[in-house]
This record gives C-alpha cells, sequence and structure tokens, in this order.
C-alpha cells in the first residue's frame, strides 16, 4: 500500500472514531510505527490531523471565533507568561502593531510605560488601556468595527496598514496548525496578510489551546512567521513542524507564574 492510501485509510477511522492510537495503526495498516508515524507527520503538516499522546485526532474545525468577553477568562496565566517573553523582544524605538485579542491587551500592559514606542493596534481594548496608562505614541487603524471582537477588520484596515513600516508585530490567532495560521473570519484575512507585509518581524503570540484547530480561510503559512510566542504545553509534534519550517518557537514557562501565585 502506498502512502496515500495509507494516509487516507487513516483519515477515514478518524472520521469513524475521532481518536485511534499509534498501536491501533500499526496492527490494522500492518505497518511499523515509524511508518504511521510518517504517515500522521504528513497528514499533520497538511493541517488535518493533530497528534496527541500515544496517538492521532482530526484537527478541529472551528465555525466562528468566542467575543472578547468569553476569551479574557481562558488561558490568562499563558497568555501573561506569552505577554512577557513578548515584551522582551521589542527595541527602543520600534514601531510595534498589536493585532487583535486578549495576549494582546496583556502585552500591551506589559509595555504601556515606553515612552519610546509607536504602538499601532486594531484593537479597542487594548486602544483603550494605552490611552489611559500608555506613554507612547498610538495609532489605532480604523476600519469596519466588528462588535463582538471590540476591534476593526476588513479592507479599510488593511489599507491603512499597508503604508506603514512596522519593526514588529504580534499577531493573533484562533486557530493554528502544521500549515500556518487560519480563522473562520474572512475579514480578518486582508488585515493579517497586510501586517506580515508590512513587517520587519512577525511574531505569532497564542496559547497551545489553539493548536490543532482550523479555521475556513487560511491567513499565511509559516514561511510569512518568524517566531511563534506560546506555552510549554504546545505539544512535540508541533514543536517539529515548525522547526522543518524554520521557525524559531519559545514557550513561556507556566511554572514560574504558578509559583508566584499569578
Amino acid at each position: 500500500m502506498i502512502p496515500v492510501e495509507r494516509q487516507q485509510r487513516i483519515l477515514q477511522l478518524l472520521a469513524e472514531r475521532g481518536v485511534v492510537s499509534i498501536v491501533e495503526l500499526t496492527d490494522w495498516l500492518q505497518v511499523s510505527h515509524m511508518t504511521i508515524r510518517r504517515d500522521i507527520q504528513k497528514l499533520e503538516e497538511q493541517g488535518r490531523v493533530l497528534s496527541v499522546s500515544g496517538g492521532v485526532s482530526l484537527s478541529q474545525r472551528i465555525k466562528s471565533e468566542p467575543s472578547h468577553a468569553a476569551k479574557r477568562s481562558l488561558m490568562q496565566g499563558a497568555k501573561l507568561a506569552i505577554a512577557r517573553l513578548a515584551a522582551a523582544q521589542v527595541s527602543e524605538g520600534s514601531t510595534v502593531y498589536l493585532d487583535a485579542g486578549t495576549t494582546s491587551l496583556e502585552l500591551a500592559r506589559e509595555l504601556a510605560l515606553r515612552e519610546d514606542l509607536m504602538i499601532v493596534t486594531n484593537d479597542f481594548m487594548v486602544c483603550a488601556y494605552l490611552i489611559e496608562h500608555g506613554r507612547c505614541r498610538l495609532y489605532h487603524t480604523g476600519g469596519q468595527v466588528i462588535r463582538e471582537n471590540q476591534s476593526c477588520a476588513g479592507e479599510a484596515t488593511a489599507h491603512f496598514l499597508r503604508n506603514l513600516h512596522l519593526d514588529i508585530a504580534f499577531l493573533s490567532a484562533s486557530s493554528w496548525d502544521g500549515q500556518g495560521i487560519s480563522t473562520p473570519s474572512e475579514q480578518k484575512v486582508p488585515v493579517k496578510r497586510a501586517v506580515v507585509e508590512s513587517a520587519a518581524s512577525r511574531i505569532l503570540i497564542c496559547d497551545s489551546s489553539k493548536y490543532g484547530k482550523v479555521g475556513t480561510f487560511n491567513v499565511v503559512g509559516w514561511d510569512a512567521i518568524d517566531q511563534v510566542i506560546t506555552d510549554e504545553q504546545l505539544p512535540q509534534s508541533a514543536r517539529e513542524v515548525l522547526a522543518q519550517h524554520g521557525v524559531r518557537v519559545t514557550m513561556a514557562p507556566l511554572a514560574s507564574l504558578v509559583a508566584s501565585g499569578e
């Protein structure tokens, strides 16, 4: 049986059962562990499956994003740890883009007192925080208002960003996998692509709970991202996929936050 046939059979079995162990696949297909792992790696690179402990599952397709209020309470420790690592990478005098999202809001808090920065954002919550507490130069992109996420998106937002030279851009994502970043929102696609085109350094700041999820619309592949800052719960298989694409992975040490009571 050729690899493509095996991979199709793996997908068929996953469609029936959701999760399958490596042992079950080797017995069913009568091949070695190494062969099955190569097949899974190929399918994971295509964004079709996700490696789990001892096995594999189908990637989770998302049809919509949680509201800003709903996301605020999720993975708070990871977001704070990611934001601290991200803030340390912002050089003096930089023009910085903060994408819409609750991790970006944590990063805004870390950067707020830096007078040397110019910060650009499409997120109203980030902008409001920096208006009240920040010392940076501050720009909001404008554009179509997305009430659920309290941000702007669409072509008008993208047009504003294409006219900038950004030193460093921190991108958010509701879904990312072996292929790259995706989104269930068509309006977000031109915005994120414009950021990638305009920035010298492109960094995804995103907790590991969103890895293995797939949105309807592809945003960018890993060739457009320089680094991922996430938490240490990111699966080893995901780290290997990113390394193959030349993407640097930095993982936030959650244990230090627990120890400090944060």
